[in-house]
């Protein structure tokens, strides 16, 4: 689960699949995360991937201020030191989503294995993958509209 911090704002409903039999290993969606970034209020949909209750992967496609965390973003504290940047050019919250869930698709077990959860990567079971991004991906289509209402009421920027 989305790791909340101060001053965040969560619409819409959390959504989780398993990635392994056992549910250990497991992705969910927030529709639309808010936050303030830098000065920027901004938000998107936040996709990540716990074990057990420990959120190690998180995608949080904010547009201009979109970015991801590997490494284990509970494990090591402070957002900054799992931030990574989207690659260039990729601003869009639509492409974003389909980068990050791309990289779950063909990547979650060796992502997991690069943080440390290497019993994790191994549990997880491709058909659970395969299926769990598409609800993922159903959910995040049917609740866009939380982000344009955002926007016109100018709680995030555009």
């Amino acid at each position: 689960m989305a790791s909340k911090r101060s001053g965040e704002a969560y619409w819409g409903e959390e959504l989780h699949v398993p990635l392994s039999s056992d549910g250990q290993v497991s992705a969910y969606v927030w529709p639309l995360r808010i936050l303030s970034i830098r000065g920027e209020s901004c938000g998107g949909p936040t996709i990540g991937v716990d074990v057990g209750n420990e959120e190690v992967l998180r995608f949080d496609c904010h547009a201009s201020q979109g970015h991801w965390h590997t490494g284990g973003y509970d494990r090591l504290g402070a957002p900054g030191n799992s931030h990574v940047d989207f690659p260039e050019g990729l601003t869009g919250v639509k492409d974003q989503v389909a980068w990050s869930l791309r990289q779950l698709r063909g990547n979650v077990a060796e992502l997991l294995a690069q943080s440390e959860q290497g019993e994790a990567a191994r549990k997880v079971e491709s058909y659970l993958v395969e299926s769990g991004l598409i609800t993922l991906r159903d959910h995040i289509e049917k609740n866009n509209y939380l982000r344009d209402r955002a926007i016109a009421e100018q709680v995030i920027s555009g």
